[in-house]
């Protein structure tokens, strides 16, 4: 079962007791497999960023 919503504990606890195997995926699950499969999204042109760290061995070695 799908929703683009979230299914209540009432239901999740249902789906845990009865025998039959039902996969509830709710919509945080569903925006993630369709982002990682992509299904139903396109990319969006973004800004990339260069992380930098400090270089400590700069820093320990000047005189000063």
């Amino acid at each position: 079962m799908i929703t683009t919503a979230q299914f209540s504990k009432d239901a999740q606890e249902y789906v845990r007791k009865i025998p039959q195997k039902i996969v509830l995926i709710g919509g945080k699950q569903l925006a993630e497999l369709m982002i990682d499969h992509n299904v139903g999204v396109a990319p969006i042109p973004r800004k990339s960023y260069t992380l930098k760290r400090l270089d400590q061995d700069y820093f320990d070695n000047l005189d000063l």
